[in-house]
């Protein structure tokens, strides 16, 4: 369940859905300070994600703050099982509101009808929910908007510790990077703006994780780029 894919960087398979937890004093050779977590899984989950914060070597008091590439039910749904963990999540501001249980997705999108109606499996968490925007920096990272997925959906990026974290922007298949298909995505024309948008403006970094598949150790910016000139 629990992988180490570099110094300060902790993959967290929860089967069928991906979560990370990074060091950034140790990921960032000093750049940084902080224990970040990012994204939280289904609802059943928590317990799942403490044992394997445990195991990385880190207690829930250890975090400093929750990074969401975005609402569904399989990133936000963990949260509320965190006991004990008194951090501010981080959302991208299209999707704060979800998160934070004040609004319920829109019913008329395909997708945010899916949303809709698995709403009541999410419980909102009682962390403080902060958003963020296109341009924002949480402790390392570098927020970026990557919206279609969702419409708050964002990708996190940190130069100094050398990882990519891209949500459902795109997910791993048979050892390549694949969009976010139509079924699972607001707006398919978006999500490959998004794809684009990112290879322009993010630095490199080494470690790409994704929400679905295997994350990447190595040469994540190169596989972002992969993905955004294929044709």
């Amino acid at each position: 369940m629990v992988t180490r894919l570099a110094d300060g960087v902790w993959w967290f398979d929860l089967r069928g859905v991906n979560a990370y937890l990074i060091d950034e004093a140790v990921a960032g050779d000093g750049a940084g300070s902080g224990v970040t977590l990012v994204d939280a899984g289904l609802p059943w989950h928590g317990s799942r994600l403490v044992e394997g914060i445990a195991e990385a070597g880190y207690e829930l008091r250890d975090i400093d703050r929750i990074l969401v590439t975005h609402y569904d039910v399989d990133h936000v749904g963990g949260l509320a099982g965190l006991d004990g963990l008194d951090a501010p999540i981080y959302v991208g501001a299209p999707d704060a509101e979800l998160v934070a249980g004040r609004r319920r997705p829109p019913w008329h999108n395909h997708k945010g009808l899916f949303q809709r109606a698995m709403a009541g499996f999410v419980s909102p968490p009682e962390n403080p929910v902060e958003q963020v925007s296109d341009g924002d920096t949480v402790g390392t990272f570098t927020v970026y908007a990557t919206p279609g997925h969702t419409p708050g959906h964002v990708a996190y990026v940190s130069e100094a510790a050398s990882v990519g974290l891209l949500g459902d922007l795109v997910r791993e298949s048979g050892g390549s990077l694949q969009p976010s298909p139509w079924l699972l995505s607001y707006a398919t024309d978006e999500v490959a703006r998004s794809i684009a948008d990112l290879d322009g403006r993010a630095p490199a970094f080494e470690v790409l994780g994704v929400g679905h598949g295997r994350p990447f150790e190595r040469d994540g910016r190169d596989r972002l780029a992969e993905v955004a000139n294929r044709r």
